[in-house]
């Protein structure tokens, strides 16, 4: 009688693509990094810039939500959101519904940094997105 593998086995191929995987993702990063730093952000800050636009549910998020959706500590959230109002790239908005909420909302100038942002990594996504898309089907199957 043959006996199937065990599927909870990983293999040396398994390690390497996982290896490889992880490689390209940090490479990704990295050049993320260094497109939000040539533009005056840091990566955090990117990101923020990033969750407020791509926020779901079509209401901007508060700090609370933003620092959920960063996995950061609220106040962490507070000042980044700090940083980006002095640099204009977001404001606080009260809430209609509820007057003790604020809600995050890029401005046009932190629409237009994120746009610059976005093309310069559509471009590394680019290049690099369809090793990324081999190595994770690979990883599930």
């Amino acid at each position: 009688m043959h006996e199937s593998p065990d599927p909870r086995r990983v293999s040396d191929a398994d390690f390497a693509t996982l290896a490889d995987f992880r490689s390209a993702l940090r490479k990704f990063l990295r050049t993320s990094e260094e497109i939000a730093r040539s533009l005056g952000l840091t990566p955090q800050q990117h990101q923020v810039l990033l969750a407020v636009r791509g926020f779901p549910g079509g209401t901007p998020p508060t700090i609370s939500q933003l620092a959920a959706r960063l996995h950061v500590h609220h106040n962490s959230a507070v000042g980044l959101v700090n940083r980006l109002a002095r640099q204009r790239l977001v404001k606080r908005r009260n809430s209609q519904v509820d007057h003790r909420q604020v809600h995050v909302v890029l401005t046009a100038r932190g629409a237009a940094m994120l746009d610059r942002l976005t093309q310069g990594h559509r471009i590394e996504l680019r290049r690099i997105g369809g090793e990324i898309s081999r190595l994770l089907t690979e990883l599930t199957r």
